[in-house]
């Protein structure tokens, strides 16, 4: 992959090795593949090496004239990524290019930008800021952007005390403007943190895991409920040793709502989970299922795990991981599995209510391959994504699908 070409860490991709040794003793299993409705699949643009950018993990944004905004992961003018605005249109623009070296942040990974009502973008990049021995390409970086193209730091991380490193997703944002996020490692424990950071930028650690039943490795970001509850995933940890939903309340107390196993309840989370208006909580696991190949998941909010879909490994997708889910108002479910599909390089795939899985575009590598993002859903019902690889130029995509 391209992503390790960059020495993160091993950590970067989740605890696949052992649960790969699992998922390959299930690949004779044999599955119907779903029926495949035709769809209007479009390529809004295509990345290639250059001061725009390159290579987009992270899904795109609307905001409420059409645009989309987002992130690509490598290149840009000084080759450390950019936060990038695609006009409707169809021009694509660099509001801000990453330097790694002044301090402001380096390679945004997975996490889709948060928007804000004043025009700021709010992320997260797994690189730049301070360097130390450990964090040989910096320790990683929560930023601001605004639409002037003006990028602010809020905070640095550091990897020495409590204080986490490398940022793998994006951040949520409560009522009084204080920003929440993860860390894939640091903390007490060294197996992650939750942090927070005011809207005059001084950072605490929310929560430290232990990598114990509590959980470990948070790869995804969180979502927030209108009393200020968290909700997020770990990739490692838990009860079962394959990841953990969990909650964590205003004062920072921590809820194991559901431990994987990795058998048939799936396990091993890369993606975080939203949220209904019932409080139920809804996600990806990369592994286990009925095949081995991941699953979606539901759990309510008494703790009750049910597996809604699991992946066969064929056309209908495989190995689920860094893209949340997104839900439309008649609890219809959409996401990506950046393997898996006819071509081996992703789909794009919708759940509906009674659990029935429907592929709705398979990628060719011309159109790209590895949707590794979460998709934007906008009010008619079109689907705004990214792909890592793949297109004309083979940096990734935009595209978009209509109903």
């Amino acid at each position: 992959m391209k992503i390790m070409e960059r020495s993160y860490k091993s950590w970067l991709m989740p605890p696949a090795t052992v649960a790969l040794a699992f998922a390959g003793t299930l690949t004779m299993v044999l599955a119907p593949a779903p029926v495949l409705q035709a769809q209007t699949f479009s390529l809004l643009h295509q990345f290639k090496a250059g001061p725009l950018g390159d290579s987009p993990w992270a899904g795109p944004v609307l905001d409420s004239m059409g645009n989309l905004f987002g992130t690509a992961f490598t290149d840009g003018a000084h080759f450390g990524g950019t936060v990038y605005k695609l006009s409707t249109a169809g021009k694509l623009t660099a509001l801000y290019n990453f330097t790694g070296l002044k301090g402001d942040g380096q390679d945004p990974y997975y996490g889709s930008l948060l928007g804000d009502s004043r025009g700021n973008f709010y992320g997260s990049t797994i690189g730049g800021g301070v360097h130390d021995q450990f964090c040989t390409l910096g320790c990683g970086t929560v930023y601001k952007v605004g639409l002037s193209g003006k990028e602010t730091v809020l905070h640095a991380f550091t990897n020495t005390g409590e204080d986490g490193n490398n940022p793998n997703a994006g951040v949520v944002q409560d009522s009084s403007g204080n920003v929440y996020g993860t860390t894939i490692s640091g903390g007490t424990f060294q197996s992650g943190i939750v942090f927070k950071v005011t809207p005059g930028g001084k950072e605490t650690v929310f929560y430290s895991f232990t990598g114990g039943n509590d959980g470990g490795i948070p790869q995804a970001g969180l979502v927030v409920d209108s009393e200020g509850n968290l909700y997020g995933t770990t990739g490692a940890g838990g009860a079962g040793f394959s990841g953990t939903v969990f909650k964590l309340d205003p004062s920072g107390v921590e809820t194991v709502l559901y431990a994987f196993t990795g058998a048939t309840d799936g396990g091993y989370p890369a993606a975080g989970v939203i949220l209904d208006s019932a409080g139920n909580l809804y996600g990806t696991t990369q592994f286990g299922g009925a095949y081995g190949f991941g699953t979606v998941f539901e759990v309510s909010p008494s703790g009750t795990e049910t597996v809604l879909y699991s992946f066969t490994g064929g056309a209908d997708g495989s190995h689920p991981q860094f893209a949340n889910l997104v839900r439309d108002q008649a609890g219809n479910l959409y996401g990506t599995t950046p393997e898996g599909g006819a071509h081996h390089v992703g789909v794009v795939f919708n759940v509906d209510t009674n659990g029935v899985e429907t592929v709705l575009h398979t990628f060719h590598h011309f159109d790209g391959s590895w949707p590794g993002g979460t998709l934007a859903l906008d009010s008619k019902g079109n689907l705004y994504g990214t792909t890592f690889y793949g297109g004309a130029y083979g940096g990734g995509v935009i595209f978009k699908i209509a109903p």
